[in-house]
């Protein structure tokens, strides 16, 4: 074997691992020593330089980790030329780990590790190494640097950050669709061997999943995986060093994979066909029942929207979606008749929202179905022809007569008879009445449309099999004008004339005109018209045409002295048919006024009343007089007051005044109780003292009672106390009550009340309350009405 194959095998065996004892590779020497013997070199100035030559010289140990042996484990040898084997030199070890990890053999020099070393923990160790004297302890070496390396074993397997990862990938993803990356580390030496050197493989999820060897990513490896199947799925993934190889060393990780839903399933209904009842009475918007199409898919890709696309029903109902139920709830959209149609048919579509055009190709997504819905009928109350009725009749028309019909049906195939009643709640004065057989209403009172224009009445049409079935109407009387009202003055006029008027002048300066006013609404408008009862010769009317009128003087002055008030008969007619007219009085006073015609007096006694005195004064005058009068009459009764005075104004002077005593009684076995005989024996009384509570103004005597027999009764013995007390001058008026607790016979008229009406079988004939007088004429027309005129 040659030099050149030694050295090559030497380094593979270097390179690679080895599994072999680890004693031979424990045998680690140092470098070898390089002699550097003493040179001349010349210089440049002529002299020549001598180098001195090292001892010794190294780089560094190698040392394996992970050593097992029983013995301390070996490291290297130090030593030095000038050791001459005689033992008189010494080897001294420091830096890391020097005396406790490594040790020194001081007389050979050997290194030896006293204990198992982890590259992991740490990866070299920097010593210095001396030769010193034993005798002198002077170094025959300078110290020198050296660093022990730890070479890596494969003895950490790849470890994952997790233990579980969760993961998803959407359905129906194409093959390779990356899913997730799991990564794997490992604590060995990357940079020697393959120790740190990871593979990754799948150990279970297959043919499901696959996974990249280099990079650890996870890959889907089937097309077409459908969540509805499947959801979801377990990968077990390992990581093994040494590139895989036999030997590595490996750590798994598990991964949960789900499939996320996409919509690839469109919506179907479970029936083709779908039966449904509803009453003829549900109002609009009633729910009649749902309709729910299932989609295998979930979340929005699951949300479906209903509609009706065809049928004969489709103005009838209507189909509204649930969003959070998914169901199609058909509703009410028109009102419903048993009698006109009993079945209807609707066809149905669901569809989904949100359609993915990548599966288009498994479309449509949408189904239909037949709904057929059949109409139930019920006891249907009545229906009147109209909505509401609008009546107009003369306020002049008759008691009794018709003002109008209404008509009303039952809807049911049964047609039973109706019963009309008028609701009094509006119509509490009874004006209205109506025939309870064939709905025409008429007058039961006279009509005013000056009281009220307008009359709001309900009507109620009820089965006569089932009452409980009804309905009402609204009816509106309009109560048209007649001319039935004449024409008055709008106030009442006092007005007043001066001495000095001339002819033609106008009466007053107050009211210069003159008014009338109708409590009737013709058509055309109102028109009045004013003329004097009968011709007089002191004053005129003046028509202005526009109801109103002037009030004229017909000759020069006037004389207060002779005629003080003058009263004015005035015509005031209308213009409707028939003519109306009434006659108004106007007082026209004469009175005293200065130049401008302003009135000063008006009466005749004012000219011998003091030139000095005015009104004023005289009123003041009379006030002052009332005043004096008011305070005699209070004097007076003070007076009169304060000799009447009380002399004990105690309250616990009980004389002549009511005790209550809150006891009660002990029954019949009370023997001790009231005695009635005390009451029929005054002489057992007390005899009769006077009261102290006023001062008396005579002294009577006081006079016996005489007994009353036993066989007297109560009622009796009462009568006779009361008629005593009414003639006895000498009983307190004053301010004491004398009550006699007797009730007396029951009443003539028996009970008002109509608690005990529902006892009693039928109708109850009230007729009699008519014959009590005018107070009762009221309730006589509440509760004598006839048959229709019943309250609903």
């Amino acid at each position: 074997m040659t030099i050149y194959q030694f050295l090559l095998l030497f380094l593979l065996w270097v390179c690679l691992p080895h599994f072999c004892s680890p004693e031979i590779m424990f045998r680690r020497t140092p470098v070898p020593q390089k002699r550097i013997l003493g040179a001349r070199i010349p210089r440049s100035d002529g002299k020549i330089l001598h180098r001195q030559k090292r001892g010794w010289m190294w780089n560094q140990f190698f040392l394996l980790e992970e050593y097992t042996g029983s013995d301390y484990q070996y490291v290297g040898k130090l030593h030095s030329d000038q050791d001459k084997g005689d033992g008189s030199l010494k080897y001294i070890l420091s830096g890391d780990g020097a005396g406790t990890l490594f040790i020194i053999d001081e007389k050979t020099g050997d290194i030896h590790a006293t204990r198992r070393i982890d590259r992991e923990e740490k990866a070299f160790y920097t010593l210095r190494a001396q030769a010193i004297n034993r005798r002198t302890l002077r170094p025959v070496e300078p110290e020198s640097e050296f660093v022990i390396k730890i070479h890596d074993i494969n003895d950490n397997e790849p470890t994952f950050p997790e233990e579980i990862y969760t993961a998803s990938v959407p359905e129906m993803s194409v093959v390779g669709t990356s899913v997730v990356q799991v990564t794997a580390t490992d604590a060995d030496d990357p940079s020697y061997g393959n120790s740190a050197r990871v593979i990754y493989s799948i150990l279970q999820g297959q043919p499901y999943f696959s996974v990249e060897p280099e990079t650890g990513i996870i890959r889907t490896a089937l097309p077409n995986m459908n969540r509805e199947n499947r959801e979801q799925y377990q990968v077990v993934i390992q990581a093994k060093d040494m590139g895989g190889q036999m030997g590595g060393l490996s750590g798994t990780t598990t991964v949960n994979i789900t499939l996320t839903d996409v919509n690839d399933n469109p919506p179907r209904f479970p029936q083709n066909t779908i039966h449904l009842r509803v009453l003829e009475s549900s109002p609009v918007g009633t729910a009649v029942g749902s309709v729910k199409a299932t989609d295998a898919d979930t979340g929005k890709n699951a949300e479906v929207e209903y509609r009706i696309i065809d049928g004969d029903g489709t103005d009838m109902f209507d189909i509204i979606t649930e969003k959070d139920t998914q169901e199609g709830i058909i509703t009410v959209k028109k009102p419903l008749d048993y009698e006109s149609r009993r079945l209807y048919t609707l066809k149905v579509e669901a569809e989904n929202t949100h359609v993915d055009p990548r599966f288009y190709y498994l479309g449509p997504f949408k189904d239909t179905t037949i709904v057929k819905i059949s109409i139930e009928d019920v006891d249907e109350p009545p229906v009147f022809s109209r909505s509401s009725y609008l009546f107009e009749v003369h306020e002049d028309i008759e008691v009794g007569t018709i003002i109008g019909t209404v008509m009303a049906r039952d809807p049911d195939s049964t047609s039973s008879p109706i019963r009309f009643s008028l609701d009094r709640h509006t119509d509490l004065d009874r004006i209205f009445n109506i025939h309870s057989g064939n709905g025409s209403l008429y007058t039961s009172k006279p009509l005013d449309r000056e009281l009220s224009q307008w009359h709001n009445l309900t009507v109620i049409a009820a089965e006569i099999n089932n009452p409980k079935e009804m309905t009402r109407v609204a009816v509106f009387v309009r109560i048209l004008d007649v001319n039935d009202n004449a024409p008055q003055f709008a106030v009442f006029y006092d007005t007043f004339v001066c001495e000095n008027a001339r002819p033609g002048q106008v009466s007053t300066q107050r009211i210069l005109t003159i008014s009338a006013v109708d409590k009737d609404d013709p058509l055309g408008g109102q028109k009045f018209f004013f003329s004097l009862a009968a011709v007089n010769p002191n004053f005129t009317v003046q028509d202005n045409e526009d109801n109103t009128a002037r009030i004229l003087t017909r000759k020069n002055g006037f004389n207060r002295h002779e005629i003080s008030t003058y009263l004015l008969p005035v015509v005031i007619s209308d213009n409707d048919y028939p003519i109306q007219s009434s006659t108004g009085t106007l007082t026209i006073r004469v009175c005293a006024c200065d130049s401008q015609g302003n009135m000063q007096s008006c009466s005749a006694e004012a000219l011998l009343l003091p030139a000095g005195l005015s009104t004023g004064a005289l009123i003041a005058i009379l006030l002052c007089i009332i005043i004096l009068l008011v305070i005699v009459v209070l004097f007076a009764a003070l007076k009169r007051q304060r000799k009447k005075e009380p002399l004990i104004l105690s309250k616990e002077d009980i004389r002549d005044n009511i005790v209550s005593y809150n006891d009660e009684g002990g029954g019949e076995e009370d023997t001790q109780a009231f005695d009635i005989g005390t009451l029929r024996n005054p002489a057992a009384i007390e005899e009769k003292k006077l009261r102290r509570d006023i001062i008396p103004e005579t002294l009577f005597i006081p006079r016996r009672t005489p007994t009353a027999p036993d066989n007297t009764d109560v009622r009796d013995f009462i009568n006779e106390r009361l008629k005593e007390h009414d003639l006895d001058p000498t009983a307190p008026p004053y301010d004491s009550l004398a009550t006699y607790a007797y009730e007396g016979n029951d009443s003539i008229a028996e009970s008002l009340s109509s608690l005990e009406s529902g006892t009693t079988d039928g109708d109850q004939n009230y007729d009699y309350l008519r014959e009590w007088g005018p107070r009762f004429n009221k309730l006589a027309e509440m509760y004598g009405g006839g048959e229709s005129d019943k309250d609903s």
